[in-house]
């Protein structure tokens, strides 16, 4: 296992733990368990996934080989999607918090 594979299974593991809060965060906003403070966990969930967006496009556009010598750049680009994710769910919920808000 190569460095460069290994930083691109934690930035992986980042962009996950991104989608994980925002799926949660949404799952309250709904109402299917508890209320808490939706809009934090939101903003957290953003700021793990633009890290994740970036970290994996910066390592995926430093990876010197192609794909299947072990730069990680599959890895890379499963980051920059799970990221592209997390940030979606968590705009979804700041908006379904401001709805409530306003109504």
């Amino acid at each position: 296992m190569t460095i460069e594979l290994l930083k691109a299974i934690v930035v992986v593991v980042i962009g996950l733990i991104s989608v994980v809060i925002s799926g949660v965060a949404l799952a309250r906003s709904i109402g299917l368990f508890g209320n808490g403070n939706i809009r934090n966990w939101a903003i957290v969930a953003i700021v793990i996934a633009l890290f994740s967006i970036y970290v994996g496009g910066r390592h995926l556009f430093d990876a010197t080989g192609f794909f299947g010598t072990g730069y990680g750049q599959a890895g890379s680009i499963v980051a920059i999607v799970l990221g592209l994710i997390g940030v979606v769910l968590a705009c979804l919920i700041l908006v379904r918090s401001r709805r409530k808000k306003l109504t």
